[in-house]
């Protein structure tokens, strides 16, 4: 939501070009500098400056712009945030496969082929998330049903739009790495089955496991009740979703 409300806030032109001359300086800048480039009053432009400073996109501290010492009280000066506002909807996060696979490259295994090390290096980062996620939550021994409520909250954040079709059926309406799986179906549908999969054994669900089940118009993974079968069978050649065909043999992911 964040996100959403900086773009709301730059939605004016006046709060644009504002916040557009800030950057522009590498520096930390007064009220007073913004207004005269703004061509209006000290005071409308601290009110803009604030709605930037609540969006997120500025912030606000008493100092001497420039490092030039003055007598009396320090200026209020503004300087943009660290922080990168990206929308998209349905929600993308390219950030997300961009980190598995810089992290599969640097860290992989002697002998280890490059999708191995990224499906291996996808099941750690999930790994990584479960555990973070009980150690925040603190849950106890988990049956089916609660492992799924975690579970779903937890992906609702990370842009695969979670449905909850039965207490234990959670069907996952967006892949959050679309389109690039349409690139490579086999590499980047590998990395989101294995990635959540970890996730369930860093939880330590109980229960639950990530299966294929390919369909049109959304990712491939569903996450169900265990059974004796583990799941539904793998996908075969021409089965396709989101316009990503699964090739042929692949038992590691389907397409999103």
């Amino acid at each position: 939501m964040a996100g959403v409300e900086a773009v709301s806030v730059l939605a004016d032109e006046l709060r644009r070009r504002m916040y557009a001359f800030i950057r522009r300086a590498h520096r930390p800048v007064t009220r007073e500098e913004v207004a005269g480039d703004a061509g209006i009053s000290t005071k409308l432009a601290a009110f803009h400056l604030d709605k930037l400073v609540a969006a997120g996109l500025l912030r606000s501290r008493y100092d001497r712009p420039g490092g030039i010492r003055r007598v009396g009280r320090r200026p209020k000066v503004y300087e943009p945030t660290d922080t990168d506002i990206l929308i998209s909807i349905p929600e993308r996060r390219p950030d997300v496969l961009a980190e598995i696979l810089i992290d599969a490259v640097v860290d992989h295994e002697p002998g280890e082929d490059p999708r191995s090390a990224a499906l291996r290096t996808a099941r750690h980062r999930g790994e990584e998330l479960g555990a973070a996620t009980r150690a925040r939550n603190r849950p106890g021994r988990l049956g089916p049903e609660r492992s799924l409520t975690l579970t779903e909250s937890v992906l609702e954040q990370h842009g695969f739009e979670p449905d909850r079709q039965a207490p234990t059926e959670l069907r996952l309406l967006n892949c959050p790495f679309h389109p690039l799986a349409a690139r490579s179906p086999e590499l980047v549908c590998g990395i989101n089955h294995a990635f959540l999969d970890g996730f369930l054994t860093g939880l330590q669900a109980a229960g639950i496991d990530a299966v294929l089940a390919p369909s049109p118009g959304r990712c491939c993974v569903e996450l169900r009740a265990a059974s004796g079968d583990r799941g539904a069978p793998g996908p075969t050649a021409g089965t396709c979703a989101k316009e990503t065909c699964v090739p042929p043999g692949d038992d590691t992911g389907g397409a999103p």
